[in-house]
């Protein structure tokens, strides 16, 4: 049957003659009113609604509009947006960092003092319920053209092993032929490191010992005083340090190679601090040994916190230091050594293992540690995967473990080529981790080829994808206002209602207590088709309601009083009238994501007893399927209808 506009929409598409007769003549501008009033009207509707779910725009109060680079939920139930200097050069200068709490069940906002710039920072959720947060920006990167002083790494070396050396900012390196250049930060060198070398004669007879003294060795970013040739170097050289005298001048010297007026990179910062939900502040812990921008930190089965990859505070990807976080000692160690460009997907296995996707979001070279695989940590062993179609256009790309978690299978949806390749691809790809041989395979494609794709996992045990680009950071006017569920048992695609915000880079999307998603941010590098208008940092918060709370209406199951700790048997039993209706229970860890990185949403099916008046869930003792943390217990019924979210703490 053909569709009848009603009377009452006849009146809102035909208010007036003018109207009518533009349309008559098929005028384009009248053409874009009416299509555009037809599709908020068919969008508003009821059933529309129940098949596609529905979006809205978040009233956000004057002075907390952020460019959130980085969102995390807690579990308070708010969410923490993290800006740091946001991608603005003028706000790194002037030292103004920003960090919102969004509370979305009061639609409240709170700025939280940020002590450091986490903009490309890394992040996990911690076993108590705090969020660690290490690296960030320690300078902004400098393009081809318009680099002006000669600069690049200078490493200190400290042959004294008596004690350790700081360099202040603003130290002065001279080399040979008498040119200066100046360091950009504060720089410590350790003592040297003293060995006592015992020998014997062939009579036996122990000879007098000899001491080793290994130089102790820093890096430090520096810049030439002045502009010109003069200060280009392409041989090493050994730099003296202006100030120094007697023995420190001896002990302490600078050694460089290469300092061009080349592209120079972000380089990251050591901090690392702890965000307490509770008090709602960033506190210090230990620093890491290497500084990071664009790291990925996950979360292991025993609470511990791996922290992968990142630009250092040269503006080099980090050569495979990585490290390990010990949130009782606040203090960090060193790791397993193994390169990943920045930014990699990591997800913790059952049995401990990290799967490597290759999803990655930026820096490294397209020839190294892009290939997907298995990390042994403890053997420090990687066992590539095959399968993969489009191996070449992982770069933002989008990975996820489908729920529930048991069943092992990880997806990959999208990406694109290295950099600023115009390459993009609608391959999604599934392992089968449970397999004895291990190999992807092509699920159903995305609509078209999508960079920047936000992927969540909903309590139904479905996958929600929204957003991102068909070409790099949007240009083109290709960002992608369309958004979809994936059924992980039916191997296929279904539409969901359009997003009516962008989303490209530097954009997240997470799932809130109440079973909605929330959507933030986006950095878009044009904000037209043809680019020649640059984009601006999108700072409108749209959030999803499936179509499971619109069935539901008011009739959603339940969860009453519980505990917040599980027993010693990994059970805890909740009050609810619902129980009868009740068919599945899933924990599910909140996010922390990034760059269209997020490690750390899973969700783990539960045992489930049914009493009369009451439901007790029944949480898996394998750490590597549900590591320490905090997690929302939604329970739902045979329609997929989920509860609100209880808080519950595994430890």
């Amino acid at each position: 049957m053909a569709y009848r506009p009603s009377k009452k929409l006849k009146k809102t598409l035909f208010g007036s003659g003018a109207v009518v007769v533009l349309a008559a003549l098929n005028a384009p501008a009248a053409v874009s009113f009416v299509g555009e009033k037809y599709h908020a009207y068919k969008i508003a509707q009821p059933g529309y609604k129940r098949q596609f779910g529905s979006w809205a725009q978040v009233d956000v109060p004057p002075g907390y509009s952020v460019n959130a680079i980085h969102a995390a939920l807690l579990h308070t139930g708010k969410v923490l947006l993290i800006a740091g200097s946001g991608n603005d050069q003028k706000k790194f200068d002037s030292g103004t960092f920003e960090s919102i709490l969004w509370d979305p069940a009061k639609n409240t906002f709170k700025k939280i003092p940020t002590p450091e710039d986490f903009f490309c920072s890394g992040h996990t959720q911690l076993a108590d319920g705090r969020l660690l947060v290490a690296g960030g920006t320690a300078r902004y990167e400098i393009l081809d053209g318009e680099v002006k002083r000669a600069g690049g790494g200078m490493r200190i070396k400290n042959e004294s092993p008596d004690k350790a050396v700081t360099l202040k900012k603003g130290t002065v390196f001279r080399s040979p032929s008498g040119v200066e250049y100046v360091s950009k930060f504060d720089v410590t060198v350790p003592k040297a490191k003293r060995e006592f070398e015992i020998s014997y004669f062939k009579s036996g007879q122990m000879k007098p010992w000899k001491t080793k003294v290994t130089a102790a060795e820093a890096r430090v970013f520096v810049e030439a005083r002045k502009e010109g040739a003069q200060a280009l170097t392409t041989q090493a050289a050994q730099y003296e340090i202006v100030g120094l005298k007697g023995d420190d001048a001896d002990n302490v010297y600078g050694l460089a190679q290469r300092l061009t007026t080349e592209k120079q990179d972000f380089q990251g910062i050591k901090g690392a601090y702890e965000f307490d939900p509770k008090a709602e502040k960033y506190i210090p812990v230990a620093p890491m040994k290497d500084a990071r921008w664009y790291p990925t930190l996950v979360t292991l089965d025993d609470g511990k916190v791996l922290a992968v990859s990142g630009l250092n505070d040269v503006g080099d990807v980090v050569p495979g230091d990585n490290e390990i976080y010990d949130p009782k000692t606040k203090k960090w160690s060193k790791g397993p050594f193994r390169y990943f460009p920045t930014y990699p997907a990591l997800f913790l296995t059952q049995g401990g293992k990290l799967l490597y996707t290759g999803s990655n979001a930026g820096y490294g070279p397209a020839e190294k540690g892009r290939e997907p695989g298995i990390w042994d940590l403890k053997k420090n062993s990687f066992t590539k995967l095959g399968g993969l179609t489009d191996p070449d256009q992982l770069e933002t790309s989008a990975s996820l473990m489908l729920p529930p978690v048991q069943d092992q299978k990880v997806m990959v949806l999208g990406g694109g080529g290295v950099g600023e390749s115009p390459k993009s691809t609608a391959r999604t790809s599934i392992i089968d981790l449970s397999e004895r041989t291990p190999a992807f395979q092509d699920g159903p494609a995305l609509p078209k080829g999508t960079r920047y794709l936000s992927s969540v996992l909903l309590p139904d045990d479905t996958v929600f994808t929204t957003g991102g680009s068909e070409q790099y950071r949007g240009s083109g006017g290709s960002d992608i206002l369309k958004a979809q569920f994936y059924d992980p048992k039916g191997n296929a695609f279904t539409a969901a209602a359009d997003p009516t915000v962008g989303r490209n880079y530097h954009s997240e999307a997470l799932l809130l207590p109440d079973g909605r998603v929330a959507t933030f941010g986006s950095d878009p590098l044009y904000a037209n088709r043809d680019n020649t208008k640059l984009g601006t940092f999108e700072q409108r918060i749209e959030v999803f309601t499936p179509p499971y709370l619109h069935k539901a209406g008011d009739d959603r199951p339940v969860l009453g009083e519980g505990p917040q700790e599980l027993d010693q048997n990994g059970r805890a039993t909740f009050a609810t009238k619902d129980a009868a209706r009740i068919t599945k229970a899933r924990l599910m860890r909140p996010s922390a994501v990034t760059h269209t990185t997020d490690v750390e949403q899973r969700s783990v099916e539960l045992g489930l007893t049914k009493a009369r008046d009451s439901v007790t869930v029944e949480v898996p003792q394998d750490r590597t399927l549900v590591p320490p943390g905090w997690y929302m217990l939604f329970v739902t019924d045979e329609d997929g209808t989920p509860s609100e979210a209880k808080w519950v703490q595994v430890g």
